[in-house]
């Protein structure tokens, strides 16, 4: 690991030329995608209103809160701290770079499966819409989606991506805008009388229902990048991230709680786990929405594979130069990326379960990374303000979030392993959903 370290600081004074504006780009991809708002209707119908408005409140500010405090982090103990890894060890010690590189790995391994399934399900439903006898089955479109993905895998790092990006922001708006105006125009279309928002299911089932609940809305504001995104701005590094947090937040406030109040509200305790799922008219804009679902999702799957890639090229490149890889680092890219992209593709498809993977990616790779670690880092690094009143709100305020954010994360993990276990003995192995 001390070989890696110096590699990681030798690349750390490569200064960042991506500006505040790239940063809102890289992090609204990253989290504002549409598995990440699809997901969300059907997590306040397990929830109900009042707990479920209240947890996506609460949700958007402890993770905008937290992603402030992780970039305040990036130079700290005088020195850059380029990866998540990395800081977590400058803060915690040996544990807690391993800690930190499991929970990355298991956000980026368990996101990429879910979107991919989002993707390959978005691919399906426009395909129905223009040939809807053709036999093409979902595996189809996931193993489709994931070759375009190992395309786009040789682009050799998060900067190279930032133009995709771009378009994958103008995606995820659009994505949002079509979904809520259709949302609204189908729940105007229905019988309003007919929509009830009361828990379904027994006892245990509404239980373990609200666990899920909690891991999915987890998962929508997960974002595992945050220090490798802070890493591509220049500088002033931090006030560039700090705007380009905020502005990526201010896009998620205006679409996120929007798509969730109105999808929930038109569809009731009826409503998917995928909100494109519960549309049905008109159609040419359930379409529209389905590809801008899946260019947004394109963009994502890039930006979370690159700590796994990164963890393979660390230790296995050449460094002679950082943009003219020689041919047997490309080779190298491409053998790695290839068997990354199929792992990927194949559990997708053999279990297309979108709302379990969402809950239990949420709750185990998410909830640590985005609430739990800048919490504790923040406590641990010790840089409190000096005011003794500030400074003893700041230490509640961030012991109240890793507490309360610790025992979501176990909640949401029963809930999913729950539910993965029921869909396991309902559905076989790659069954077209």
């Amino acid at each position: 690991m001390d070989d890696e370290r110096e590699e990681e600081e030798e690349g750390g004074k490569q200064e960042g030329r991506g500006t505040w504006k790239h940063g809102a780009f890289h992090v609204a991809t990253t989290i504002a995608t549409p598995a990440a708002y699809a997901p969300l209707p059907f997590a306040l119908a397990s929830l109900g209103w009042p707990l479920g408005v209240s947890s996506l409140v609460s949700g958007t500010l402890a993770t905008w809160y937290s992603s402030i405090l992780i970039a305040s982090l990036w130079r700290w103990n005088g020195k850059k701290h380029i990866t998540y890894r990395h800081l977590a060890e400058s803060i915690f010690g040996f544990w807690g770079y391993w800690a930190i590189a499991f929970f990355q790995q298991v956000a980026s391994l368990g996101n990429n499966i879910a979107i991919q399934i989002a993707a390959g399900s978005s691919l399906k439903a426009v395909y129905k819409y223009f040939n809807n006898d053709g036999t093409l089955t979902l595996q189809h479109f996931i193993i489709f989606f994931g070759a375009f993905q190992l395309f786009l895998s040789q682009l050799p790092n998060i900067h190279s991506l930032r133009w995709v990006n771009a378009v994958c922001t103008a995606c995820t708006i659009g994505f949002a805008a079509t979904t809520i105006g259709v949302a609204i125009y189908n729940g105007k279309e229905l019988d309003r009388k007919t929509i009830s928002y009361s828990l379904q299911g027994s006892s245990s089932g509404k239980v373990f229902g609200a666990f899920n609940a909690l891991g999915a809305i987890a998962f929508s504001f997960g974002d595992a990048m945050l220090p490798e995104i802070q890493n591509t701005l220049r500088e002033p590094a931090r006030k560039n991230m700090y705007k380009g947090v905020s502005a990526a937040y201010s896009i998620i406030v205006l679409t996120y709680w929007q798509l969730a109040i109105y999808g929930y509200w038109a569809f009731g305790s009826d409503v998917q786990p995928y909100i494109l799922a519960s549309l049905t008219k008109p159609k040419w804009m359930i379409v529209m929405a389905n590809i801008f679902a899946v260019i947004q999702i394109s963009g994502c799957f890039q930006i979370y594979c690159r700590p796994t890639y990164a963890c393979f090229e660390d230790r296995t490149m050449f460094r002679e130069t950082c943009s003219d890889l020689p041919f047997r680092n490309q080779l190298q890219r491409l053998i790695f990326t290839s068997v990354y992209v199929v792992i990927v593709t194949l559990i997708a498809s053999a279990m297309p379960f979108f709302g379990d993977f969402v809950s239990i990616c949420g709750a185990i790779g998410f909830t640590p990374l985005d609430f739990v670690f800048p919490a504790l880092a923040y406590l641990k690094a010790g840089r409190m303000p000096k005011d003794p009143k500030l400074k003893v709100l700041l230490q509640f305020v961030n012991s109240l979030i890793a507490t309360w954010y610790s025992v979501v994360a176990v909640l949401g993990c029963i809930g999913a392993i729950r539910f993965i276990t029921e869909d396991v003995k309902t559905y076989r192995f790659f069954h077209d959903m």
